[in-house]
């Protein structure tokens, strides 16, 4: 199994995810639906991005399989495939928190 996991291609396949999520604004659209289903138009609100940057990302994100949409009417909804990309984030954070707490410690009141 362990071979399986360091495979060439499946390695190309991780990376190919992680450079998805690489992007601030991609995360912040995956962060706004975690809170539930969104239209496109909701989603330029919440990220204050324009429409035609928040539709390139969705459509990247749509790729990836993060995300799913559907159409009704005129309106796209979008929302998130699964939640397991928010363990990737939840850990990543908790090592931010860490280290940041740790740089803290060391430093102390210096700064």
């Amino acid at each position: 199994m362990d071979d399986l996991l360091t495979t060439p291609k499946l390695l190309e396949l991780v990376a190919e995810r992680f450079k998805v999520l690489s992007e601030p604004t991609r995360l912040q659209i995956l962060s706004t639906l975690r809170e539930g289903e969104h239209t496109v138009s909701e989603l330029v609100d919440a990220t204050g991005c324009g429409q035609a940057n928040v539709s390139k990302h969705l459509q990247i994100l749509h790729s990836a399989g993060f995300v799913v949409r559907r159409r009704e009417g005129l309106y796209v909804h979008y929302r998130l495939e699964g939640d397991e990309v928010f363990q990737l984030c939840d850990i990543m954070c908790g090592v931010l928190t860490d280290e940041a707490r740790a740089r803290e410690a060391i430093l102390g009141g210096e700064g």
